[in-house]
């Protein structure tokens, strides 16, 4: 008889729950979060079991990783994808464990790609340098603005950057020049950081012969390249070019009824790393190639500049499918023929 598990994962504790092939629930507990209890309250189902499903919370990697170690086939649920009937009255924790392991055992559970463990820590340190850059555009932005409105003098992004204290000469105020130079500072810190990152990634991991041709695209360097290659992970799970362009959040969310627009699905729905990679390649091939500038203004020109580096975003998106796919040399006139 193949039996079915699935676990209702949180913070502090998890509830796993194991049913036979008539739903009758053979095992049902509320665990602490540790691994060794959990692999003992499985082990008399292990030779039975169909699979353990476990929900994609922010804490799943312990998990999947050690269940997988002590020879337990895993499967990563989608909970986005995972609706119950809406008219029933009371849910739990027992009961969408319960939930999860019928649509295991209907052969529609809905599941996501489990990122091999060897990988994961790099795209994570990739992921970290993502969010300390965010952090220094908003350092920049405020010294950039404290110094606009107090002067009138607008200085560009890449002096702010270098995080040199001789803008400090161009403000009076000494209140208004102590705001920025704790921004300075900050750059500076974080600028130090990021680089250490950066050299960290490149020297521990390089872009796999499938990812090569990645390089051929203006506007991808090596860290946009690593991102790519290390948040897809496997190009062969997108069954076509629109699963890839749909999970880099680069495809329209917008409810349609009758020509009019009644709200947005999902927007959500995807990897947000590889859209942030995506956009940032649209601004730099916006520079570089007079082609993509050409189509961001004529689009610019029907809508805006935001829905314009978007579309851009998802040419290249649409691109980098095929040149990973067929690994093969990116063509700048196919892209926009």
């Amino acid at each position: 008889m193949t039996l079915y598990c699935a676990i209702d994962l949180h913070s502090t504790n998890n509830v796993p729950v194991v049913i036979d092939e008539d739903d009758k629930i053979l095992f049902q507990k509320r665990l602490p979060n540790d691994l060794n209890t959990v692999i003992r309250s499985l082990a008399p189902f292990k030779n039975t079991l169909r699979s353990v499903a476990v929900e994609s919370t922010f804490n799943w990697y312990w998990l999947i990783d050690g269940l997988n170690e002590n020879g337990f086939a895993t499967q990563l649920v989608n909970p986005a994808a995972v609706k119950q009937y809406e008219g029933i009255k009371h849910t739990n924790d027992q009961s969408d464990a319960f939930h999860l392991a019928q649509l295991m055992r209907l052969g529609i559970l809905p599941t996501g790609y489990i990122y091999p463990k060897k990988e994961r820590s790099i795209r994570d340190l990739l992921r970290k340098r993502l969010q300390l850059v965010q952090h220094r555009v908003t350092h920049m932005l405020s010294a950039q603005n404290q110094i606009w409105r107090s002067t009138g003098t607008r200085i560009a992004g890449k002096t702010i950057k270098s995080a040199d204290e001789g803008l400090l000469d161009l403000l009076e105020d000494q209140y208004v020049r102590m705001a920025v130079h704790s921004n300075l500072r900050m750059i500076e810190q974080l600028n130090q950081e990021i680089d250490f990152l950066e050299r960290t990634v490149i020297d521990h991991c390089k872009l796999r012969p499938e990812f090569q041709s990645l390089l051929t695209i203006n506007g991808i360097g090596n860290i946009l390249g690593l991102t790519i290659m290390l948040e897809v992970g496997d190009i062969g799970r997108f069954a076509k070019v629109g699963n890839f362009a749909s999970y880099c959040r680069c495809v329209s969310s917008n409810r349609m009824s009758n020509g009019k627009k009644k709200g947005t699905n999902n927007q959500k729905n995807g990897n947000k790393y590889l859209s942030w990679a995506f956009v940032e390649a649209a601004h730099s091939i916006i520079r570089y190639n007079k082609t993509a500038h050409r189509f961001y203004q004529r689009k610019r020109a029907q809508k805006n500049g935001a829905l314009a580096t978007k579309a851009l975003a998802h040419k290249l998106a649409r691109a980098s499918y095929y040149v990973m796919r067929d690994q093969t040399r990116f063509n700048i006139d196919m892209l926009f023929r």
